[in-house]
């Protein structure tokens, strides 16, 4: 038999609708670099939604499933574009300002994006791109910026607050089908070409309300969330949405990313929650201890796309500041695990909860697999891929224009769970604790080490700001750790005091004979260590490299 309930789409246009009513008063704040920041109602980002669906459909012929592109920072706008451009039927699609261009040229050729929104500041990086972008047909500016050499190209340009003056603040929102395409966002495509994820209305909605339960971000109205994570990056790990569900204020950080505007916006807006990369906090750290600001409004911080030192977190501990681990991929959403530990412990029995990467939640199924194709039991010992599925986890890749859905071998198994490209362990109380990326264990004379464990035990030191470590060919055992380290300005630590350092925690077999200094640790286009360079530049001979 079924169900006497009433089926009603699980749509973004529901989260847009219900935001600007019954969270009318809550805020966007974004960040100008002035004294006083420019701030926004829900009840008015809805309207200016409502306005910029109308001009979209009205002015430049959106009127079904186009790709509209954005090349934004996170700012009032760019909320407007994640709540406008799914509600009306069309599908957004965050372009990632920090790709190579020839990655950018192929990603918008591939989406077939009619539209692109662009904020001023971003058009040195737009503008030698257009030639190369034939299916662009408008260009809509935001913010200040240099339009001159915008001139006698090829699209239509469009100022974005002109562009919505007089529009409409009511618009018929279609009935969509819940399962169609929302949202899309492309892989980094560090393997290949970028792969596109296509995200569905009730993937968003399911993964908003995830993010809101306590077990996860747990955000209420009393809230206040800094959002530093890209909003070109996996939805901005959801919260553009999870908050215009609940009410949670958003301060956005717009262009102004480095740890000294940060630690000043911190300071002076108070925030009570955050979510960023690892690079970010610890930038911040070393701000704040060079010149400190109040940083205690911040009581809680979401800190995933790479794991977490633990020494980076008891840093922050001390200052009054809780990281709390978080795993997730394009593909999930990103939402995957959040690392809260069971009720009723203390401090010193929380730890070993705190610095896994977290319990998975209702939505996300998970499994470890062998090297053999076998599955795994979950007790904390037994290593393997992991691999998920659910409401909010991508069973194949987009197919460009025409084209089928890619579902590779190496990406989803036969029965059509993610393979995930992690190693790790899962606990019987469902705590996941990564080991490694597959591709960056490090198999050495048979045996598997670890390069996270590494990492983190050299970033414990107190003269160590960054360390990534990588495999490296060795003639005896395959392959050996090479540990490239960035020490703190000042630091007298030499390579075999950091080696003696890490034998206080590291097994002997385990500990790296190679040692390098570097600048800094190579980052990818999200922030995340890019091991594939540091394993270039040793293989070109481009370190100086210590063999202990």
């Amino acid at each position: 038999m079924l169900s006497t309930m009433q089926d009603v789409p699980l749509t973004v246009t529901r989260i847009l609708t219900h935001g600007m009513t019954i969270h009318g008063k809550s805020q966007v704040t974004t960040w100008t670099g002035e004294p006083e920041p420019h701030r926004r109602s829900f009840a008015e980002i809805g309207r200016r939604a409502t306005q910029l669906a109308n001009a979209l459909r009205d002015e430049l012929g959106v009127d079904g499933d186009q790709r509209v592109a954005t090349l934004m920072w996170n700012n009032a706008e760019h909320v407007e574009a994640y709540l406008a451009i799914p509600s009306m039927g069309a599908v957004l699609h965050t372009l990632n300002l920090r790709l190579p261009a020839e990655q950018l040229v192929w990603i918008v050729g591939h989406a077939d994006d009619k539209v692109v929104l662009v904020n001023g500041s971003l058009l040195p990086l737009l503008v030698p791109l257009l030639p190369h972008l034939p299916s662009i047909e408008h260009v809509v500016v935001s913010g200040p910026g240099d339009r001159s050499a915008l001139a006698g190209i090829a699209p239509r340009v469009h100022e974005y607050e002109e562009l919505l003056a007089g529009r409409p603040t009511t618009y018929d929102w279609p009935e969509l089908d819940e399962r169609r395409a929302a949202a899309m966002c492309y892989t980094s495509g560090t393997t290949g070409d970028p792969k596109g994820v296509v995200y569905s209305h009730r993937s968003i909605y399911l993964h908003s309300m995830q993010v809101n339960m306590s077990e996860s971000m747990g955000l209420t109205d009393k809230d206040t969330t800094l959002v530093v994570v890209p909003q070109f990056h996996v939805n901005a790990w959801g919260l553009p949405h999870s908050t215009f569900m609940t009410g949670v204020n958003m301060l956005m950080p717009d262009r102004f990313l480095q740890p000294a505007p940060l630690a000043d916006m911190i300071e002076q807006e108070k925030p009570t929650h955050a979510a960023a990369v690892p690079t970010i906090w610890q930038g911040l750290l070393a701000e704040v201890t060079a010149k400190p600001r109040d940083l205690t409004s911040m009581a809680r911080v979401t800190i995933g796309g790479a794991a977490c030192p633990p020494s980076l977190m008891e840093a922050y501990d001390k200052l009054g500041v809780r990281l709390c681990h978080a795993w997730g991929m394009t593909e999930t959403s990103p939402l995957g695990t959040m690392a809260n530990p069971p009720a009723g412990l203390t401090d010193e029995e929380e730890w070993p909860y705190r610095i896994t990467q977290g319990r998975f939640p209702a939505g996300v199924e998970a499994r470890l697999v062998g090297p053999g194709g076998e599955h795994l039991p979950w007790d904390g010992e037994s290593a393997g891929e992991l691999e998920v599925r659910g409401p909010w986890i991508a069973g194949a890749y987009y197919g460009g224009a025409g084209g089928e859905d890619l579902r590779p071998e190496d990406k989803f198994s036969e029965d059509g769970w993610l393979k995930t490209g992690d190693v790790g362990v899962i606990s019987d109380d469902g705590f996941l604790t990564l080991t490694d990326r597959a591709k960056d264990v490090i198999k050495s004379g048979g045996e598997w080490i670890s390069s996270v464990e590494l990492e983190n035990a050299i970033m414990a030191h107190p003269d160590v700001a960054e360390a990534a470590v990588v495999a490296v060919p060795d003639e005896k055992w395959g392959e050996r750790p090479l540990a490239t380290v960035v020490l703190k300005e000042g630091a007298t630590a030499d390579h075999a005091a950091l080696r003696t350092f890490l034998a206080q925690s590291i097994a002997k077999w385990q500990l790296p004979e190679r040692w390098t200094v570097i600048e800094a640790v190579p980052k990818t286009s999200v922030g995340k260590f890019d091991k594939k360079v540091i394993r270039k530049q040793y293989a070109n001979g481009e370190l100086d490299v210590t063999q202990l």
